[in-house]
């Protein structure tokens, strides 16, 4: 299982653009990663902010349908999040970091298995 964290702060999201591999790098991607032996979703998804962004979150919904991965060896689930402490997010693991409106969603290329959570995403963005 592979989590990911779309966090949301003043009706924006957090996007994190790939370093590497060298087929991904600079495509857009939500932060987070496997879920670990005797680990919950949430834990992991704790766990991954902190490593990759420097933040602590608060885990909250989840955000569209699980996304199969890998054909079909791995599966994406979305979670929405918020910044819980004062740190703000650095990119340890990503080349940069954007927050996105609703309407600058489609300003940067998602990695293909993000995007349909990119869609889930919009409405709630554009009512936040």
């Amino acid at each position: 299982m592979i989590v990911g964290a779309a966090i949301v702060a003043a009706g924006r999201v957090l996007a994190c653009a790939r370093s590497d591999p060298p087929e991904m790098a600079g495509m857009w991607e939500f932060p987070g990663g496997k879920v670990e032996d005797g680990e919950t979703e949430v834990a992991a998804l704790v766990r991954e902010c902190d490593e990759e962004l420097g933040v602590l979150v608060e885990v909250g919904e989840r955000v569209g349908d699980d996304v199969l991965l890998g054909h079909g060896r791995a599966l994406l689930r979305v979670y929405l999040a918020r910044l819980a402490g004062p740190a703000a997010p650095h990119p340890h693991e990503h080349a940069e970091l954007r927050w996105l409106a609703a309407d600058e969603l489609d300003s940067v290329a998602w990695l293909p298995a993000d995007a349909p959570i990119v869609a889930a995403l919009r409405p709630l963005l554009a009512a936040w």
